[in-house]
């Protein structure tokens, strides 16, 4: 298992793919309790991908984020709580317009710990029906990161008047804000 940084005594990390990684980034930079995001790729079968490989569908990976938290203030849960909310768990490799086996729902688990919270969560979502269809995210343990390019780091907060970012990621933030204000830093 590999991993963009370590965690410590008092950080773990949490390794998710949503769609477009530029979004999920935007959103858990800003939760109390994360250190640091990190936009990158996982789960595929060719070294050291390029954004441009990995956007071909053919290095088998996802986009993903993987995030550096401190479990003492944001639980391993609160940021599956957020994840599930901001992207939709029922589409299979597609969020949005963004289609291809880059785009899938995952949870890269880190511990036994994470595998059960989230197969519980993910039990639980079903069971409530929150969705017409039944939750597609794959649950696999963490396998080598890739950081993305420095260009794809802090996308958001560097290209927010980009039209992809005002039409894609800002609803997704707007929507993290109104549902978890309470856990967010801005």
């Amino acid at each position: 298992m590999s991993q963009s940084f370590n965690s410590g005594s008092d950080h773990d990390i949490a390794t998710l793919a949503g769609g477009c990684f530029w979004c999920l980034e935007a959103v858990f930079q800003q939760l109390k309790g994360v250190d640091k995001v990190v936009s990158g790729y996982i789960a595929g079968h060719v070294a050291d991908p390029s954004y441009r490989e990995v956007c071909s569908g053919e290095t088998g990976h996802a986009e993903a984020v993987q995030i550096l938290f401190r479990p003492a203030e944001i639980s391993f849960a609160d940021l599956l709580d957020v994840f599930f909310a901001i992207h939709d768990p029922t589409t299979l490799n597609r969020q949005g317009n963004d289609v291809g086996t880059q785009y899938r729902s995952g949870i890269y688990y880190h511990s036994t710990e994470q595998k059960r919270i989230a197969e519980q969560m993910i039990t639980r979502l079903d069971a409530e029906q929150r969705w017409t269809s039944r939750i597609v995210t794959e649950l696999v343990p963490a396998s080598h990161f890739y950081p993305a390019e420095p260009y794809h780091q802090h996308y958001f907060e560097n290209n927010a008047r980009q039209p992809y970012c005002q039409l894609v990621v800002e609803p997704k933030v707007a929507k993290a804000k109104a549902k978890f204000g309470a856990k967010m830093r801005r």
